[in-house]
């Protein structure tokens, strides 16, 4: 008996039983118990917390001693599935494909008939599962981000902190990433909900869709509909995720300030953090919340997971390049954004023939069509007063102090502190520490806004604000 067919028969009992298939974490729980790998050895490759593993070898071990009527553990699980394996195979050819395998043990024989009755009036306890994740991306190619899964695992299943942004610049895997840790932890929740922003609904609607989704009805007082939705949150163990949160924010002005009409949106986030519950609720967003960042992590139920570009080459691999040794120039050209690698490949196959050498040798970085929209959308959040602090940014050739900044715009100490901070807050500023703290732009978009950005039209001034 191989573990493909230990999967093919294991899950075949569940389908039989619940009408589901093995997810992916009972999947990786039966091949590590099958090659003897302890819970925690299975926890670290599949990046889920220890305690989780637990939890699902538990119902797992429950549910098979149950359907076969062994007391099955997990230091006896491979001899005894083998056997049982092996037995029905004898009395059943179809689950193996092989009828000369023969066994004679009627004892076993009547144990699992006695029990399969049983098990038919006996309800696994397993977590009723509503879900809405139809615009959650669909994950084709997931590349190494063990250490930040492991994060959020710990920060949500160790310690129970109650909201977690997920925070970087645009298509630098975000989504991707807490997609992927919902699809390792589908069975730790009862209620998985994944909400756009990018066309926000106003907050009443958000209540209602939510009690759907939960086959749940609202009482008409509509007074306290956000107290109904922290008792549901309190009664189930929900994952509600916010992707696109930067859209409540206020365009034109300093980062994370939330717009009048969303202001309900900030009360509940506010309301999450100091009320008593169970679930567990994720920002996604190219933008910090003011309130959030000035809250102590540790004094309340929040964390940020701040996420930077990819420094390995494999997410490079199979995309048709060639000159594999100028990688990692490309890699780091781009920031290691997938986004942006993502759009330059497809250049570099259409026009160089995959040829990341030649590519190189053009020796300048490539602004594409598609990678313009995105910085242009950029852009345009920022208030006027970083546009200007940008503007000077991206035109100069060394790296800039606040001093320097300050000598060289015309605005006050407190503008200009409050529009470095938000910058950083957009993940386009670097602080640089040395002798003295210098500031550079993301490179990319340095060269966005020195090379195609019309920045004398966009903040209405005119040009001698670049200089």
């Amino acid at each position: 008996m191989n573990v493909n067919e230990l999967l093919h028969f294991v899950d075949s009992l569940v389908v039989e039983k619940t009408g589901k298939h093995l997810n992916d974490v009972q999947k990786a729980l039966i091949e590590g118990i099958w090659q003897r790998q302890s819970y925690d050895e299975i926890a670290k490759e599949y990046y889920i917390s220890k305690g989780h593993v637990g939890d699902v070898a538990s119902k797992l071990l429950q549910f098979l001693s149950a359907e076969l009527g062994e007391n099955i553990k997990k230091s006896n699980f491979r001899s005894t599935l083998e056997r049982v394996y092996y037995f029905k195979s004898s009395q059943n050819p179809k689950i193996s494909g092989n009828s000369n395998i023969c066994g004679n043990n009627n004892l076993i024989l009547q144990t699992i008939n006695k029990s399969d009755k049983k098990a038919k009036k006996r309800e696994i306890n397993t977590k009723l599962l509503h879900e809405d994740l139809t615009i959650a991306p669909k994950i084709i190619k997931f590349y190494n981000r063990k250490t930040e899964l492991q994060n959020l695992s710990s920060w949500i299943f160790n310690k129970n902190i109650s909201l977690v942004s997920v925070l970087g610049l645009s298509g630098i895997g975000k989504s991707y990433l807490v997609k992927r840790f919902i699809d390792l932890n589908l069975d730790q929740f009862e209620v998985i909900i994944w909400k756009s922003l990018q066309y926000p609904d106003c907050f009443d609607l958000l209540i209602d869709d939510i009690f759907s989704i939960c086959d749940r009805e609202l009482k008409p007082n509509i007074n306290n509909r956000l107290n109904q939705l922290l008792t549901l949150l309190t009664q189930k163990k929900c994952l509600i995720i916010f992707d696109n949160l930067e859209n409540l924010f206020i365009e034109k002005q300093f980062a994370g300030q939330c717009q009048q009409q969303y202001k309900d949106y900030q009360e509940f986030f506010k309301r999450i953090i100091h009320t008593d519950h169970q679930s567990n609720i994720i920002l996604i967003s190219q933008e910090k919340c003011t309130e959030m960042e000035c809250l102590d992590e540790e004094l309340y139920s929040i964390k940020c997971l701040e996420l930077v570009g990819f420094n390995d080459v494999e997410i490079l691999n199979n995309k048709g390049l060639k000159d594999e040794n100028s990688w990692l120039s490309l890699l780091n050209l781009y920031e290691g954004n997938p986004f942006y690698l993502k759009i330059i490949t497809d250049s570099i196959k259409n026009i160089f023939d995959g040829s990341v050498r030649e590519f190189l040798e053009e020796n300048e970085l490539i602004i594409t069509k598609d990678i313009e929209k995105k910085l242009e959308l950029l852009f345009n959040r920022l208030s006027p007063i970083e546009q200007k602090i940008i503007s000077k940014l991206s035109n100069s050739d060394q790296l800039l102090s606040r001093e320097d900044l300050k000598a060289n715009l015309e605005m006050s100490s407190t503008d200009l502190i409050n529009g470095l901070e938000s910058l950083k807050n957009r993940y386009l500023l670097t602080k640089i520490k040395g002798d003295k703290i210098m500031f550079n732009l993301s490179p990319i978009f340095k060269e966005y806004v020195r090379n195609y950005c019309q920045i004398y039209n966009l903040i209405h001034c005119d040009k001698n604000i670049i200089s």
